[in-house]
């Protein structure tokens, strides 16, 4: 009889689960056909946004707190890989990593701060500037508060986008392809598609049944995908300017 009812409530949990899921896929695919590609896809960068500047952040942290006395400590210790070559190098720092993901999480609060509450999915309209927490409740991240599962939520797509960032250098490493000093390592694409893809793989996989994590999004992340390296540059270009970086890529 246990075994039974436990059954039951099994199959009532699994129920209630398929419904929310199918309900959740249902409006994002709404949202994405009324905005249409290309707004739909500058949606996805807005809810996306705190993961795509972890970058910009994680260099403001692996430049500026090691003048204050503290670091940097690079991730791979200074060892190096069976190639004789270094695992990371000195740009992928512990310092960048947290301080980054971290950051990305108090951007998301403030764009939570700033946007107040979310409604419900079946409530939102469709618009570029959604809210980032539509359709989160009853996801792992949902804190039952707003801000701190909008923080939470950028600290994750922070710290998916520096996984990227990193397995890109990792690749670059492996083929040679090594940065030194002011001259570019001259891979382009490793130095933006992988922390693209990252954020938006762990995104889709990894955040439940919100609207950010909806497999509608797929078409336009991708479209994301192909501009990314002309958005990549176009940040690095700001950040040498305004003294943020050392070199413009």
């Amino acid at each position: 009889m246990n075994r039974y009812r436990g059954f039951i409530h099994m199959s009532s949990y699994l129920g209630k689960n398929m419904t929310s899921l199918s309900t959740a896929s249902q409006y994002a695919e709404e949202i994405v056909s009324e905005l249409g590609p290309i707004c739909a896809a500058l949606m996805v960068l807005w809810l996306y946004l705190p993961g795509f500047l972890a970058n910009t952040y994680a260099m403001m942290w692996g430049k500026w707190l090691p003048k204050t006395g503290y670091g940097p400590w690079p991730i791979d210790g200074g060892k190096n890989w069976k190639d004789g070559n270094r695992i990371l190098g000195d740009g992928k720092t512990w310092n960048g990593l947290i301080g980054g993901s971290l950051t990305s999480g108090l951007m998301s609060m403030i764009i939570v701060m700033q946007m107040g509450e979310p409604t419900a999915i079946s409530e939102t309209s469709a618009s570029i500037f959604i809210h980032p927490l539509t359709g989160y409740e009853g996801s792992w991240w949902d804190t039952g508060s707003s801000l701190s599962s909008a923080f939470i939520l950028g600290s994750f797509l922070g710290f998916s986008c520096l996984l990227g960032d990193s397995a890109g250098s990792f690749l670059k490493r492996r083929r040679g392809l090594k940065r030194e000093g002011d001259v570019s390592s001259k891979a382009p694409l490793l130095d933006t598609l992988p922390f693209a893809i990252m954020v938006f793989c762990f995104g889709l996989l990894f955040l439940g049944d919100a609207l950010i994590s909806a497999t509608q999004l797929a078409i336009p992340m991708l479209l994301i995908v192909v501009i990314t390296p002309i958005l990549h540059r176009t940040f690095n270009v700001i950040g040498y300017k305004i003294g943020w970086k050392d070199v413009p890529y």
